[in-house]
């Protein structure tokens, strides 16, 4: 396992479509991910904690007029979305190794047009609530980085981190456009495009709901 995980970390530091410490663009990205990597003005779209970007390649196919970036600090998961990428041949799409709370350092002000969080780990502890995607701290880290109005999704299978994400995006006086405890018996499971993650896939056969909501930054 330890010798895969070297190969795939050997890879990752020659592939384009993996931007890491040690590449020159990954200490000049902030502001320059149209201009320099996607060199086309469409919008670009997170995915953050990607783990192997299956969403992140899955939404790159279904909007090839869109650029995607899929978020994580783990490279050997990051290797298996660059894989993809590479044999489907999508070039509007990259992979970022960095950790979440830092992405103001590597995207400028309005540069993102959407966010998607997936699966994110739900933190149960009430001693790590800070940690959780749908804290405050990191709702005001997206609010500067999108787009006036810019999107956000999400997509779990923690009740707890989902009505806790209600409840945060109901006292931050966002914008909840939609909301259901139930994806996959809901008129919103067309906006997930049939993509799943191996982890959702797992939940689903043991019997857990799918919960998904959208919202907006006013």
């Amino acid at each position: 396992m330890a010798r895969q995980k070297l190969r795939k970390f050997a890879e990752n530091k020659e592939r384009a479509n993996v931007i890491q410490a040690e590449k020159p663009f990954y200490d000049n990205c902030k502001g320059k991910w149209r201009s320099e990597y996607f060199k086309n003005d469409n919008p670009i779209v997170l995915e953050l904690a990607c783990g192997r970007g299956e969403y992140t390649t899955g939404l790159a196919k279904e909007y090839p007029n869109k650029n995607f970036i899929g978020i994580d600090m783990k490279g050997d998961r990051l290797w298996f979305g660059s894989n993809v990428a590479i044999e489907n041949e999508l070039d509007n799409v990259a992979f970022l190794r960095c950790q979440i709370q830092h992405l103001e350092e590597f995207f400028a002000k309005h540069e993102i047009d959407e966010i998607w969080i997936i699966h994110p780990d739900p933190r149960p502890k009430n001693k790590d609530a800070k940690r959780r995607l749908t804290h405050p701290r990191f709702l005001k880290i997206y609010k500067k980085l999108l787009k006036e109005n810019g999107l956000m999704r999400l997509k779990t299978d923690s009740r707890s981190l989902f009505e806790y994400s209600v409840e945060t995006v109901v006292h931050e006086k966002l914008n909840l456009e939609a909301i259901t405890f139930d994806l996959y018996e809901s008129d919103l499971k067309v906006e997930h495009h049939g993509i799943s993650t191996r982890y959702e896939r797992k939940f689903t056969q043991e019997g857990h709901k799918i919960h998904y909501m959208r919202f907006r930054f006013q």
